[in-house]
């Protein structure tokens, strides 16, 4: 008879992570959640343990307050951008962090969401020093701690880190060559469910990108080297051991508040090639908006995009700042109604918390995943809930330890400043048609 892979191999491992926790010593620290953020702050609104404050080499600032949830973990809040050249730091997320990661395996014997079935954020790792180089590592208390003697943790790094070419490009004359190497703030935690841990990864860009990222690393699961065949891969000699394939679907949840405000707009935008015509020299394109007023499950396809427009502000050309979104490469998981779709936007209800298995009661017919909440209420304060899916079949390089496997996406900036937030002084003038000067 099969043991459920929950009581052997999750089960078991979470009770081993409480032990090495105690192992790797306790510290002292943590206090309350940040205060609800204010449009446009010098400072993020929070108490100096809980902010965090970049300065980046290109003259960008980022600001934002740190929480973390008994659920969700690393909470980020109070989101602020403040490139070169501008006056004051504009606001562009009331918060962001994960929504879920659901776990159904191939065989159909078990099936996680590890945020609030499993307890992720319990799992949070102290960090050594090494994997936060050049950077601090801050004091974390775990709420719901598995042992409430020692809930304090050394497991929030914020650091800097270069990311290679930020453009180069050829001056007129030939003789010059513009070029910058692009920075960015660093901010993770790793947390340990069963056999794996979880890289949360925010990366804060000087031009404004801000992508985040989910990395499963740690080990295959020996118990579950029973698969059979096309649900699993063989795993060491021969075909004695085959590790049970499955999905890790990674929801985020996003609250924008472009300009300090959340009266936000949503747009999608399709373009439509058509074949060349006679006397053209290649087929034409053409990209039409369409205005997304009401809740929306959104199918990311070919030459589809979707952006979060401000109510409010607008950059120094007269244009509405905005922020698109960039999926990163996805496997949609088809067999549940949430994982169906690549991306939501619902109405704000304080209730909607994740993406899946979400507690408390919202109502009745509410539902308890993000599929059920898109039921037609015009959108006044959006909220974004972005789906990545990894399909792990498993190989004999994932032992051991398991490398790296990231799954994510990008909010990248569209028209929140006027030109490149790190344009050179002495190209500066070169917005809209110009002409070269002599």
């Amino acid at each position: 008879m099969r043991v459920n892979r929950m009581s052997r191999a999750r089960r078991g491992a979470a009770v081993g992570l409480s032990l090495a926790a105690l192992a790797a010593g306790a510290t002292t620290g943590a206090g309350p959640a940040a205060a609800q953020p204010k449009a446009a702050p010098v400072a993020a609104d929070c108490s100096p343990a809980y902010r965090i404050e970049q300065k980046l080499a290109g003259g960008t600032t980022w600001r934002m307050c740190w929480r973390y949830d008994s659920k969700a973990g690393l909470v980020l809040e109070d989101i602020s951008y403040q490139p070169k050249g501008e006056a004051a730091p504009i606001k562009v997320l009331n918060s962001g962090r994960l929504g879920q990661i659901h776990v159904p395996y191939d065989d159909g014997s078990v099936e996680y969401d590890d945020l609030t079935g499993f307890g992720f954020a319990q799992g949070l790792m102290n960090l050594a020093s090494g994997e936060c180089p050049g950077g601090t590592i801050k004091k974390v208390k775990v709420p719901d701690a598995v042992d409430p003697a020692h809930p304090d943790v050394n497991g929030l790094c914020t650091t800097t880190r270069s990311r290679g070419h930020a453009y180069r490009m050829q001056g007129n004359s030939a003789n010059k060559v513009y070029q910058a190497q692009g920075k960015d703030l660093l901010v993770y935690t790793v947390n340990q469910v069963g056999w794996y841990e979880y890289m949360t990864e925010w990366r804060f860009q000087d031009d404004g990108t801000i992508t985040m990222n989910v990395g499963a690393t740690g080990s295959l699961s020996y118990y579950d080297y029973d698969a059979g065949d096309g649900r699993g891969w063989p795993i060491g000699k021969g075909a004695r051991s085959s590790a049970t394939s499955h999905s890790h679907n990674a929801f985020w949840r996003l609250d924008f508040a472009l300009d300090g405000s959340t009266k936000n707009k949503i747009e999608q935008y399709d373009s439509k090639v058509t074949a060349q015509a006679s006397g053209q020299q290649a087929p034409t394109a053409k990209t039409a908006r369409t205005k997304v007023t009401k809740e929306l499950a959104g199918d990311a396809k070919s030459y589809r995009w979707w952006r979060v427009v401000s109510a409010r502000g607008k950059n120094k050309d007269g244009h509405a700042r905005s922020y698109e979104m960039v999926p990163g490469p996805t496997t949609k998981y088809p067999a549940r109604s949430f994982t169906k779709h690549d991306v939501y936007f619902t109405q704000y209800n304080k209730c909607e918390k994740f993406a899946s298995n979400n507690p408390g009661n919202c109502g009745a017919g509410a539902g308890k995943s993000v599929d059920k909440w898109v039921n037609g209420q015009t959108l006044t304060h959006p909220v974004v809930w972005m789906n990545i899916g990894f399909h792990h079949i498993a190989r004999d390089e994932d032992q051991q330890p398991m490398p790296v496997h990231w799954q994510g996406f990008s909010i990248v900036p569209r028209d929140v400043t006027a030109m490149n937030p790190l344009t050179p002084d002495e190209l500066a003038w070169q917005n809209g048609k110009w002409e070269p000067r002599s």
